[in-house]
């Protein structure tokens, strides 16, 4: 058969063409090369642009799209499948779904209504107030921070546990009672922890809101007549709304996402919410079913990332309304006359509640040999054999040199990251900063225990041989916690001139050069604040880590859980207060190592 000569176009050219051809190629590509370099050569941030892009997408997009595709393939963790939708069927056909729905969004608007409404209590009469001893409240209220999130629920329960809660004891030794009169192990017990929990949070948002705003508005309205209440109601919460708003969004997250609580209080009392779901299909289940966590997962990320950008719009409105309104005013302090004392009683019962109570029941159980009602035979029980098991224990010591090294190790990677990407994404103008920007979106949505389940998905197919070990919460903690460094970093680089980084370009420096010995040193006091936040988090960090470690790589969350399980209260409590002095002596490490509190003076 013959053919013409269009039909077969490549044959019978001669060699001569395909050389043309294959030289063309590569003149084509060689211009793309030099076009690519010369515009690195213009811009040499872009090229710190595009390293910064790549990483932040990878620990982004990674375990998103991981978390997706394990939700739609057919087969289990680490064998091909192919796509289906019976996952999601199987999900939304059963009808505990739609309660365990209802549990979740239950849990998360009660604890964190009830949390923003404590907060904002606290916060006015610590600032606003001449209550006594307002300025030890506003002390006294952060330090729930340095407590691991397990151990506050468990002392609650050591409390009001139906059987054995000591304060339950107490009532019905005292009252008569043959019935215990509270019950942790409820809804409405999880609603409160997770409230108490949540509240140092949310007094941090509310106080400083109420720090910013601009007296006169106040003193207007206290000349024209109107009294303290008239005021705080028409003058006060309406500038303060957006803050409250957002406090209490962002606390709903926390607690929608959060599997402390549950874990200590729903599953024994067999409710459901997410993050309980999530658990018993990929560890509590014989065999793991990943498919159906994964879904769970997917759902739970969506509905964070929701509300998550409705926070981020809260806060956006918030902080420009302070930026027109406020310019560093010292708010007015409020006599109250004689009601100052009421002030006073009603700050110090928030703080019993959130502060001293949990606080002084992990001390008590830590140091007897049984939990019981203090009366006088406690005195015969009291014991240190807690603390001496827990420092010659090979396990607890293991955990703690585990978490230690992730706590060291992985803020600093995190700052690191976190002042790089604020600065390309503040103080930058090239192309792609946008894209970064949106990238960090995602992780202040990304639920522990959703993030867990996508990285193990993410792990068993990539081949990087970090499973069961530690590198694999490393990337886990730093992915999840970036936001909470990139906060911290945005707010001082914001404030920060950019003419000695332009002059020491100018000078010839590259940009890492500059980083290093330009902008850290500058940045220093925002560094250190987020380092020791998150250094303390990934101390205590919990919810993530029980999906992911490995007994050769326990650290201390998961190892206060599982003291929870076995019985063991008193390990557990003396294990706590270990790792609360921790924290403390942390801090105060950071901030002498990076001269916080001193003075800079340029000679």
């Amino acid at each position: 058969m013959n053919h013409g000569k269009g039909d077969w176009p490549i044959i019978g050219r001669p060699l001569s063409f395909f050389r043309d051809r294959v030289a063309s190629g590569e003149r084509i590509k060689g211009a793309l090369s030099s076009r690519s370099l010369e515009s690195f050569r213009r811009d040499p941030q872009l090229a710190v642009v595009v390293f910064i892009g790549i990483i932040i997408g990878y620990l982004s997009l990674s375990p998103t799209l991981m978390l997706f595709y394990g939700s739609f393939l057919s087969k289990p963790l680490g064998v091909p499948g192919k796509f289906t939708l019976a996952h999601y069927e199987s999900a939304y056909a059963d009808p505990l779904t739609y309660q365990l729905l209802w549990n979740s969004f239950i849990f998360a608007a009660g604890s964190s209504i009830l949390s923003t409404v404590l907060a904002a209590t606290l916060a006015w009469i610590a600032i606003r107030t001449n209550a006594p001893f307002r300025k030890a409240f506003e002390l006294t209220a952060i330090i729930p921070n340095i407590f691991p999130p397990v151990m506050l629920a468990v002392a609650w329960t050591v409390l009001l546990s139906p059987r054995t809660g000591l304060i339950n004891r107490f009532l019905m030794q005292l009252l008569d009672l043959e019935n215990a009169p509270l019950n942790i192990y409820s809804l409405w017990g999880m609603i409160f922890v997770e409230a108490l929990i949540t509240t140092p949070l949310a007094f941090l948002i509310v106080s400083a809101s109420l720090y910013s705003m601009d007296p006169s508005l106040e003193e207007s309205a206290r000349v024209a007549g109107s009294s303290n209440l008239q005021i705080a109601r028409r003058i006060t919460f309406p500038i303060v709304r957006p803050a409250l708003l957002a406090a209490g969004m962002l606390n709903f997250v926390r607690a929608i996402e959060s599997f402390e609580t549950p874990a200590i209080i729903a599953l024994p009392a067999r409710i459901e919410v997410f993050t309980t779901k999530i658990y018993r299909e990929a560890v509590g289940a014989f065999p793991p079913n990943q498919n159906l966590a994964a879904t769970y997962g997917v759902s739970l990320l969506l509905i964070t990332m929701l509300f998550v950008f409705f926070y981020r719009r809260l806060t956006q409105r918030s902080e420009r309304y302070v930026t027109v309104t406020g310019r560093g005013y010292r708010p007015t302090i409020i006599d109250l006359g004689k009601w100052r004392y009421l002030a006073a009683g009603i700050a110090g019962l928030i703080l019993l509640l959130i502060v001293i109570l949990p606080f002084l029941v992990l001390i008590y159980v830590s140091v007897i040999t049984y939990v019981h009602v203090p009366g006088p035979k406690t005195w015969e029980l009291l014991t240190l054999d807690n603390y001496k098991s827990n420092l010659t224990d090979s396990r607890t010591y293991r955990a703690l040199q585990n978490s230690l090294m992730l706590a060291v190790s992985g803020a600093t990677l995190c700052m690191l990251l976190a002042t790089v990407t604020a600065w390309v994404t503040t103080k930058t103008k090239t192309a792609g900063r946008g894209v970064i920007e949106g990238l960090t979106f995602i992780p202040w949505a990304f639920p522990g225990t959703a993030l867990a389940i996508g990285l193990l998905w993410t792990y068993v197919y990539v081949p990087l041989p970090i499973y069961g070990t530690l590198w694999i919460l490393l990337i886990g903690y730093i992915t999840r916690f970036l936001p909470y460094g990139l906060r911290a970093m945005t707010s001082t680089i914001v404030q920060l001139h950019d003419d000695l980084p332009q002059a020491s370009m100018v000078c010839g420096a590259g940009f890492f050069t500059t980083f290093r010995r330009i902008l850290l040193p500058l940045l220093r006091p925002g560094f250190i604040a987020g380092w020791i936040i998150l250094s303390t988090i990934y101390l205590r960090e919990f919810s993530t880590s029980i999906f992911l470690y490995s007994p050769s790589s326990e650290p201390l969350g998961p190892l206060l859980y599982h003291f929870y399980v076995d019985g063991n209260l008193g390990p557990m409590c003396s294990l706590a207060i270990i790792v609360s002095g921790i924290c403390i002596v942390m801090i105060i490490a950071a901030r002498r190592l990076g001269h916080v509190g001193e003075q800079f003076e340029a000679h």
